[in-house]
């Protein structure tokens, strides 16, 4: 009776360390913008049997990416305050079990997909894996252009939702990668201001170090808000979305350019803002493309 309950919480505190690696709030970010995807692309009744198993599938592969990328940084992040207390770090998981649990993950995902999806959802998500694992990852640690690689697998998703539909993404596809990918700019620059000191110390080359008074990161925010605002307007004019999207994007977009424009000199108390609101107009978009589906 008095050993029961000490077994109990260690397994209970094991488990949440796994899934921890797995970084389940970013997982469901992946999952919204791949359902997205694949409901854009469905004509007819949704296929909840496909929807479901590509689901499951660019999660599994999602959760394994963001595991074999702490696996990678283990050391860099016992280094940062943000990410000290990490299973990793503390040693509360070894880095064996990080990355056997990264590697099946990431092996039954793409096995998922590839037996209940097609090859080209599949061949996209191994493009997700491999460049977030191999390419991103490694550069933080020797380029500043490491967050325009980085955006490419983070924009990837709906193309998976959107193949395992219709196989070859069309250019309607696109529009959507094309979004995501701008919308990550300044959702992850906020960040890297906020974090920039432990950045440093960590050696990761980001944007945000050396930056003095936060003017180039502000810059880049700006800029990225500019081009996203017509960009989240192209799912109406290609066809995918109707007018009340057309103006809900619209009004996202300037709403979220003017707050860009007001961290000029002002990036210390704004970025946190930036940051949450930038999470609040995706979430909104893809709604919007949801309710508005032509």
């Amino acid at each position: 009776m008095t050993t029961a309950a000490p077994s109990f919480q260690f397994s209970i505190t094991r488990l949440q360390d796994y899934l921890e690696l797995a970084k389940l709030r970013l997982v469901s970010l992946t999952l919204m913008s791949t359902g997205v995807g694949f409901y854009l692309a469905a004509a007819g009744p949704l296929d909840k049997t496909l929807f479901f198993f590509t689901l499951l599938g660019s999660g599994l592969v999602a959760a394994g990416s963001m595991t074999l990328n702490q696996w990678m940084e283990r050391l860099e992040d016992a280094q940062m305050m943000r990410t000290a207390k990490r299973p990793l770090p503390t040693g509360r998981l070894r880095s064996k079990e990080a990355l056997g649990f990264g590697l099946l993950l990431s092996a039954a995902g793409l096995a998922v997909l590839y037996m209940t999806t097609n090859f080209i959802a599949t061949f996209i998500a191994a493009m997700i894996l491999f460049s977030y694992i191999l390419a991103y990852t490694p550069l933080k640690k020797t380029t500043t252009f490491c967050t325009i690689v980085g955006a490419i697998p983070g924009a990837l998703p709906p193309l998976i939702g959107w193949a395992a539909v219709r196989g070859v993404p069309s250019y309607h596809a696109w529009t959507l990668f094309a979004l995501i990918f701008f919308w990550q700019m300044p959702h992850f620059l906020a960040i890297a201001w906020k974090c920039r000191s432990e950045y440093e110390a960590a050696g990761f080359q980001m944007l945000s170090v050396g930056d003095k008074d936060g003017s180039r990161i502000s810059g880049q925010i700006i800029f990225n808000a500019m081009i996203l605002l017509p960009v989240s307007l192209m799912p109406t004019l290609v066809g995918l979305t109707g007018i009340i999207y057309f103006f809900g994007a619209f009004a996202l977009g300037v709403w979220f350019l003017i707050l860009g424009l007001t961290s000029i000199h002002r990036l210390n108390e704004k970025a946190r803002g930036i940051f949450v609101a930038s999470i609040l107009h995706l979430t909104a978009l893809q709604l919007l493309m949801i309710l508005d589906k032509v």
